[in-house]
């Protein structure tokens, strides 16, 4: 009987605020996902099995569930948390985000077994998905319509961005559907130049010199309001530049991009969080930025020369440095803040956020050194095992009450 009662608190307590329910559904799905990608660069590259027939190339499946099947999860949990605090009003029901991230989580077990079992299953997967996602943006939307704050802007940009990535999502659907694999080509592309660069920039450009501004004495919140609308245009420009198969002319709007982030990184002097763990992370992760466009723009201008010799790595570095890191940065001060506890980022967390930078060096290395294949399992595993002790960490507080005994 206690122990019924007690699965029953945890249930409760798990969905008694949306970042609880997403970020526990993203910590499964983000483990399923690198465990899956690991097994098959085992078996692809150390013989670790053999592997099996797959419905669609591994490295597309990989791509696809990265791209639309994990980073979401957290996306959704964060927005449902920021949103109502950046209107100072309203809350998204439970009746919406509990049903969107258990579609979305119902999508992706589909589609891991749909990976053998064919491309129906597949189909089936992205269509629970993509179910999931319209309901979580449905919410948000109506809170965003109704709230009766003069200033929407921000949020409105942020509410278009996700609709965008639904959109290209739903190219994916399209391509299971019809077998036209420039649908495919367009959901992978524009997925990080079209939806998560500017989504991820959009967030870092607000809310890490907010964060830094209640962390550090006399700090100045710099936000120039042409930041945001340049960088996303330089990041759109690119998404267009590499479907239309001018990839290299694509180091010019890369360069503009790299510009406004160096420019940010000396305006929000990133140097100062070093003695404050979680802060810092947040500033490394956008300084890994600056290093992945910075590749990018090598990569644009040798394949202007003729020769493509970085292969994936700066795409790669983007997606780990930047991407992962950052998730996890934001993910463990909103984790730590909504369950009462300090803002203080311990030794395991600083650790798991170093070994998600150092799983990006090694996939960078992958590319540079082909001789290697080694180095793909081990940047994957890497990968794994730093998100797998974060997860240790963090999954338990969406189970648990607050500790200052406040509700949410």
């Amino acid at each position: 009987m206690a122990s019924c009662v007690a699965s029953s608190m945890a249930v409760l307590h798990l969905t008694a605020a949306p970042h609880r329910t997403w970020f526990f559904a993203g910590a499964v799905q983000l483990i399923a996902a690198m465990g899956w990608w690991m097994g098959e660069l085992g078996a692809r590259y150390v013989g670790w099995f053999s592997p099996p027939a797959w419905a669609v190339p591994p490295g597309w499946l990989h791509a696809y569930v990265m791209l639309y099947g994990v980073f979401p999860f957290f996306i959704f949990g964060f927005l449902m948390t920021a949103v109502p605090n950046w209107l100072g009003e309203g809350r998204i029901p439970r009746t919406c985000y509990v049903p969107a991230a258990g579609l979305m989580l119902a999508g992706a077990l589909a589609t891991y077994v749909g990976a053998t079992a064919g491309v129906a299953f597949l189909r089936w997967g992205t269509g629970l998905a993509l179910a999931g996602w319209a309901l979580a943006w449905s919410g948000l939307f109506d809170l965003v319509r109704r709230t009766t704050r003069p200033d929407r802007r921000y949020p409105l940009v942020v509410l278009t961005l996700t609709a965008v990535g639904f959109l290209l999502h739903a190219s994916v659907l399209a391509w299971l559907a019809s077998g036209e694999v420039s649908l495919f080509r367009l959901a992978r592309i524009g997925a990080i130049w079209f939806f998560l660069l500017p989504l991820f920039f959009n967030v870092s450009h607000r809310m890490i010199p907010f964060f830094s501004s209640r962390a550090l004495p006399d700090y100045p919140v710099v936000r120039p309001s042409w930041s945001v609308p340049l960088f996303t245009a330089g990041s759109v420009v690119h998404g267009v530049l590499e479907l239309a198969g001018l990839t290299a002319w694509t180091w010019i709007p890369d360069g503009v991009m790299l510009a406004v982030v160096l420019y940010l990184l000396v305006a929000w002097r990133g140097w100062r969080s070093l003695p404050v763990p979680l802060l810092s992370m947040l500033h490394i992760a956008f300084a890994v930025l600056a290093l992945a466009l910075a590749l990018h723009v090598l990569q644009g201008l040798v394949w202007l020369g003729g020769r493509a010799v970085l292969g994936l790595a700066p795409l790669h570095l983007l997606a780990i440095g930047y991407f992962s890191a950052m998730l996890m940065a934001m993910v463990s001060r909103v984790s730590l803040g909504h369950s009462g506890r300090p803002l203080v980022a311990d030794r395991l967390t600083f650790g798991c956020f170093l070994g998600v930078l150092a799983s990006a060096v090694l996939r960078v290395a992958a590319d540079l050194a082909p001789g290697a294949p080694w180095l793909m399992p081990a940047a994957a595993l890497l990968w794994l095992a730093s998100f797998g002790a974060w997860a240790w960490r963090y999954v338990p507080f969406y189970f648990l009450p607050r500790v200052d005994g406040r509700p949410g």
